[in-house]
């Protein structure tokens, strides 16, 4: 049997749909009864409630290492896609108690219950830096922990370090380093704040450049990678790497709104931050742009894909598919 974390998410429930349409059986663990009430409905969007049916869900938290201890029964494989992702500087203790100290249960669980093989969801924030901008970065890049890295990074690389502290106690793995995700339009937070922004006429772009790809792509190439004989590498996952420009004016387009014409340069995006924080302070309001967020914006990296596209036998979708595909089901509302 299969064991899936993070299965309320975008990324878990799409690795779901297809682990299931594959014939597999498959468990999911979830933290509160509303957070299924999710997947059941991305279930419901792609006509597929009769799979949904088939999960067996099991009650338990990454953190609470008895309730593991009854949802790793009888589990061969593992696919770990659950994660805190938070640029709140707040957030600091609680990303690394989920991000890391969650892995690291996962992985001793693993290797208590003689897990197969090991998939770890980590991130493109994970990867190691270049010397000079506009080098590709590639799974062989240094992690330099002299740069400023966001806490959500540390934590994705925290975690990291925990599955291959796995693969050196006997653990076979996988990990794979997706840039933004794009999916169905179901879930409505991450990538999806692209399109509700440009649908309300926002009118600011960053030169940076972004990293991304179609969830039903990472999904595939992680069901790919173990079924495959490949055991304790990384693979970066990421179709293109476009401009913030580029990419919110092709959202403009599918749209048909207004593209956004003014940039904003690192002054105007630091003092929009510094604003963000004030309100936070003055208000409940959660964060919605930080300091790592406001540099993130202005990142020139570029990743390599190659390595994946050589192990993986299909291609990934163009950005202008991944587009499609995610505003086929996206809908704005009150909620936005």
């Amino acid at each position: 049997m299969i064991l899936v974390t993070g299965g309320t998410g975008l990324l878990g429930a799409t690795l779901l749909h297809q682990l299931l349409s594959n014939g597999e059986e498959v468990r999911a663990i979830y933290r509160h009864e509303d957070s299924i009430k999710k997947t059941l409905q991305y279930f419901k969007s792609v006509n597929s409630e009769a799979l949904f049916l088939q999960i067996n869900w099991v009650r338990a938290d990454v953190t609470d290492c008895p309730a593991l201890e009854k949802a790793f029964k009888d589990i061969s494989h593992v696919y770990h896609c659950a994660a805190l992702i938070s640029f709140n500087p707040k957030d600091e203790e609680l990303l690394r108690k989920i991000n890391i100290e969650g892995t690291a249960n996962l992985v001793n669980m693993s290797l208590e219950f003689g897990v197969t093989k090991f998939c770890y969801v980590s991130s493109i924030a994970a990867l190691g830096d270049t010397v000079k901008i506009g080098e590709l970065i590639d799974e062989e890049s240094e992690w330099n922990p002299d740069k400023h890295h966001s806490d959500y990074a540390i934590s994705k690389y925290g975690a990291e370090l925990e599955v291959w502290r796995g693969t050196q106690e006997g653990l076979d793995a996988i990990i794979v380093n997706p840039g933004i995700i794009f999916g169905n339009g179901v879930f409505k937070d991450g990538s999806q704040e692209f399109f509700t922004k440009i649908n309300k006429g926002f009118p600011f772009y960053t030169k940076g450049i972004a990293a991304i790809i179609g969830v039903k792509d990472v999904a595939k190439s992680m069901i790919y990678l173990m079924k495959s004989s490949v055991i304790n590498e990384r693979f970066i996952l990421v179709a293109e790497n476009i401009s913030y420009h580029d990419l919110m004016n092709e959202i403009a387009l599918k749209l048909q709104k207004k593209p956004p014409t003014l940039q904003a340069g690192t002054l105007a995006t630091s003092i929009a931050w510094r604003i963000d924080f004030i309100i936070s302070l003055l208000t409940t309001k959660k964060r919605s742009f930080t300091r790592s967020l406001a540099k993130a914006s202005h990142s020139i990296y570029y990743y390599d894909n190659n390595k994946a596209k050589k192990e993986l036998n299909f291609t990934f979708n163009s950005t202008s598919e991944v587009l499609t595909q995610a505003l086929s089901l996206w809908q704005p509302s009150s909620n936005h």
